[in-house]
């Protein structure tokens, strides 16, 4: 749908679109111009998808039929597939992240749609006869209405790594998208409308920037399991708003990854993977190697090579193939990162100072000892890391679980047993040897501490959306 010459995206409730009083611009951050209009959802949209997907759950088969789930979720990621391009290209614009990255979020989602149609086909449970006569099973069954919550930085995999598995698992889905990525919720809604598998009321779409919408999906005794993925701070207001359903929750929340970087690591190896890991997404990603722990022998080599890497990366709009790092979500948040690098400076060594033009931020790298630092401990969400020196391996885990997350970690050495032992004294959720950001659909991923509650990928996302039910049944005397 177009409004004045532009597109306009409206909500997607019970099989219906469905437009607003208000209309918000959708703009570019690299260049401030409007791509588009969304329809502005608010408490009345939520509601009226929260109705429409306890319906859908109370009066169709979709919880019963895991042949139907598998169906639609297949059709959905042919779909995606068909449409890859357009996806990407407007990710970029909206979102402000390269086209590389913008690829590698909707190449991670196709895969993703179709593990979950898979996984809808397979169960597993357990039976026996206890005693003579007498038999016990266990059956897994959809919790009920899932809300999803999905963040403005990753949305498109993020919103469908929450909702696939709830599909998948016989659930119906209310899910809230933040304004800043209007357009592009408006086109994964297109994608749900031409998913004809899927009944009326089973899969709802909204966006609203406020916050009127989404606490209903926490508070409402009609939504019977929460999964969200942002902050830590919000997080903790999630679970003190669902307390009084006691409803489950899955949280994806904040993270701090340290990356471990032993005297033997291959510096060829980790410097552009490092950088990736500071400029990928602008920064704005929950597994951002945000914390460069070196060890003192290679930490003069390791500084000289990132201070070099960081200060040559090309910034520029998303849509131009040769920019190395996009513009960030907003000029507000570019400020707010410049700021935090800017009162860095008052107790630490800043390495580069990244630059700020409008959204645009260049990557700072940051020195510093003091484990109690500010930018040690809080999370900056942006082209940022700290620099950190250890003598030892005890000194590295040590500084490795010094923050309150514990969402990833990273190791690098050649030694073969080293990242074994590390491994495994790292409070996080997952850690990589030699690499980064490598994701498994049929691996879990999800943060230790106060990085999360619960599991995504994998078969234990699909049990987030289930109840398991014990069966006993007594056979009749002969």
């Amino acid at each position: 749908m177009t409004i004045s010459g532009l597109p306009h995206a409206r909500n997607y409730i019970d099989g219906q679109w469905v437009d607003s009083a208000t209309h918000t611009e959708s703009l570019n951050p690299a260049t401030g111009r409007i791509l588009g209009t969304f329809a502005e959802a608010g408490a009345d949209e939520a509601r009226a998808a929260i109705a429409a997907a306890r319906r859908a759950f109370e009066t169709t088969d979709w919880a019963r039929d895991r042949a139907l789930r598998a169906k639609a979720l297949f059709e959905m990621a042919d779909h995606l597939e068909a449409r890859r391009e357009d996806f990407i290209t407007l990710l970029a614009r909206e979102n402000g992240k390269i086209l590389g990255d913008a690829t590698f979020e909707v190449d991670l989602t196709i895969p993703k749609l179709r593990y979950y149609a898979a996984l809808a086909l397979s169960d597993h449970g357990g039976a026996a006869e206890v005693r003579p006569g007498l038999y016990s099973m266990t059956l897994r069954e959809a919790a009920g209405v899932a809300g999803v919550i999905a963040p403005w930085n990753s949305p498109i995999v993020l919103a469908v790594r929450s909702f696939a598995p709830a599909l998948a698992a016989g659930c119906t889905v209310v899910v809230k998208l933040p304004g800043q990525t209007g357009l592009v919720n408006g086109l994964l809604a297109e994608l749900v409308a031409q998913t004809h598998s899927l009944p009326p009321g089973v899969m709802n779409i909204f966006t609203e920037s406020g916050n009127d919408g989404a606490p209903l999906l926490v508070s409402s005794p009609e939504v019977d399991v929460v999964s969200y993925t942002g902050s830590t701070m919000v997080g903790r207001m999630i679970m003190a708003n669902a307390a009084p359903t006691l409803k489950p929750l899955s949280l994806e929340l904040g993270g701090k990854s340290p990356m471990l970087v032993f005297d033997d690591a291959d510096l060829d190896a980790v410097v552009p993977v490092l950088t990736a890991a500071i400029t990928t997404f602008t920064g704005q990603f929950c597994m951002t190697g945000s914390r460069i722990l070196v060890q003192r022998g290679s930490a003069d080599e390791l500084r000289r090579r990132m201070v070099a890497a960081l200060q040559a990366v090309k910034v520029g709009p998303g849509d131009d193939p040769s920019s190395e790092m996009g513009a960030m979500i907003d000029e507000r948040n570019a400020q707010r990162v410049e700021g935090v690098v800017a009162d860095a400076a008052t107790y630490a060594t800043v390495l580069v100072q990244g630059r700020r033009d409008g959204a645009f931020l260049h990557p700072s790298l940051v020195e510093v000892q003091d484990l109690d630092a500010p930018i040690v401990q809080r999370e900056v969400f942006g082209p940022v890391a700290t620099f950190e020196i250890f003598d030892t391996e005890a000194e590295a885990i040590t500084r490795a679980n010094a923050t309150e997350y514990g969402l990833a970690a990273s190791i690098w050495t050649r030694d073969v047993d080293l990242p074994l032992r590390v491994m495994r004294e790292i409070k996080a959720g997952t850690v990589w040897t030699n690499t980064w950001a490598v994701v498994h659909d049929m691996f879990e991923e999800g943060g230790f501490k106060q990085s999360g509650l619960g599991r995504l990928n994998g078969v234990r996302g699909l049990e987030e959306f289930q109840e398991t039910k014990h069966f006993v049944h007594a056979t009749s005397p002969a």
